[in-house]
């Protein structure tokens, strides 16, 4: 990696970063937050089902650049779950809290021989007094990772293995700081046995958040500075600004926009592309995603709740062009008893071709009886039964042959119908 292409990515960087790096810095420290809270705590989403098509549970999907509408529509097992605790307290009030988790995926309704992994790891320092009460943290874990919960879309992800200091207390706000290694390997010529380059890339993260800009309403920012450490590789960064609104009839808004370039797209980077980590340092400076959405959700009565998206995402490239996808959803939630709810979700897509081609459209529907927790919204346990349906048209057949779990059961047909039963948790 050359140093003057270093020098030029950072040139392009927003001058908001400063903007915001300065004030955080200026302004001073104070107390942190937590993240992992002691115990244990884990997520877990299992189902089965079958299709129209016969055989297994169908899924719906375009893609991609994509994320689908998950309401009756996952046809994936996942776990993962973990214990936190504090391993020592100091006599002048430092806490060491360890925290470890594993998870496990499989893309089918049977966990059966799926690969287990390691996703947390890693030991904060509290109330170090250098640090007026802050925390200092060193090894893998979940970092800023807020979602889209309708569609499983994480808009920014942040995890990794490094290091940092977490959510310290800036002006009326806090700024955190972290680095973290991404793709920490190395390619290496089977013939010669020697090392030809290296995938790895050193991403820094600032964020700022919690700025009041208006009355239950805050600003956050955050940012990757991502430096390509292997030759003829790419630098690359992302800029993400939200506007967090609580108190919406009962619930909360978030409107984001977000931009990436090269690697700080995230594309080619872990699961499902997220911007955050660092994408494919192969990616150059042609290589741009930019987000705009509105993320809603509403609890006006105890009986009746909803979420609501709005979404604009385009993808350039030289070699692909430009391609947008769009997508409207809504799920509304209504409680019949204590623990009994009806929901439905209906969502639909569309993706602009780069090469020119027609459009592609893809709208489902979901029916769900769930027993439920509570009547809230973000109650759960829930166990659902579910029946689905989706629709699209030629041009989106082959990308949701693609994309389905089962294989292309679909053929040339454009609908296709799912039943079946989930449980979705946390704790």
């Amino acid at each position: 990696m050359k140093r003057s292409a270093l020098n030029i990515s950072l040139k392009t960087l927003p001058a908001a970063l400063g903007i915001a790096f300065g004030l955080a810095v200026s302004c001073g420290l104070a107390q942190a937050g937590d993240t992992d809270t002691e115990g244990f705590h884990g997520y877990l989403r299992a189902g089965v089902g079958s299709s129209s098509t016969h055989g297994p549970q169908s899924c719906y999907d375009l893609g991609g650049n994509t994320m689908k509408y998950r309401l009756g529509n996952e046809c994936d097992s996942f776990t993962e779950f973990g214990y936190t605790k504090e391993m020592v307290k100091t006599d002048n009030g430092v806490s060491f809290v360890g925290t470890v988790w594993v998870d496990a995926y499989k893309g089918s309704s049977d966990f059966g021989d799926a690969k287990t992994g390691l996703s947390k790891a890693y030991v904060e320092a509290k109330n170090l007094d250098f640090l007026n009460g802050g925390i200092a943290w060193i090894g893998k874990r979940h970092y800023l990772r807020p979602d889209i919960h309708m569609l499983d879309l994480q808009y920014i992800n942040m995890n990794g293995t490094g290091g940092g200091l977490d959510k310290i207390g800036a002006g009326p706000g806090k700024f955190s700081y972290a680095v973290f290694k991404d793709n920490d390997t190395n390619e290496i010529n089977p013939t010669t046995g020697k090392v030809v380059t290296t995938n790895a890339a050193l991403r820094q993260n600032f964020i700022y958040e919690g700025l009041p800009v208006n009355p239950g309403g805050t600003f956050d920012i955050a940012t990757s500075i991502i430096s390509a450490q292997g030759e003829n590789k790419h630098n690359g960064w992302q800029v993400s600004a939200f506007h967090r609104q609580a108190n919406v009839f009962g619930g909360g808004n978030t409107v984001g926009v977000q931009y990436g370039v090269g690697p700080g797209t995230g594309v080619g980077g872990p699961c499902c592309d997220r911007m955050g980590p660092s994408g494919s340092t192969l990616l150059g400076s042609d290589v741009t995603r930019m987000r705009i959405f509105d993320s809603l959700w509403i609890q006006p009565t105890n009986e009746f709740s909803m979420e609501f998206v709005a979404l604009l995402q385009t993808d350039k490239s030289d070699a692909k062009g430009s391609s947008t996808w769009t997508s409207l959803g809504v799920r509304p939630v209504y409680a019949i008893t204590n623990n009994f709810k009806l929901q439905m979700e209906l969502g639909s897509s569309k993706v602009t071709s780069g090469t020119g081609g027609e459009d592609m459209r893809l709208t489902k529907i979901t029916f769900a009886p769930t027993i439920s927790a509570g009547k809230g919204y973000w109650s759960r346990p829930e166990l659902r039964a579910f029946v689905t349906y989706a629709k699209w048209n030629d041009a989106a057949t082959a990308a949701v042959n693609a994309s389905n779990n089962s294989g292309p059961v679909y053929g040339s047909n454009t609908s296709g119908t799912s039943i079946g039963i989930q449980l979705e948790t946390w704790f």
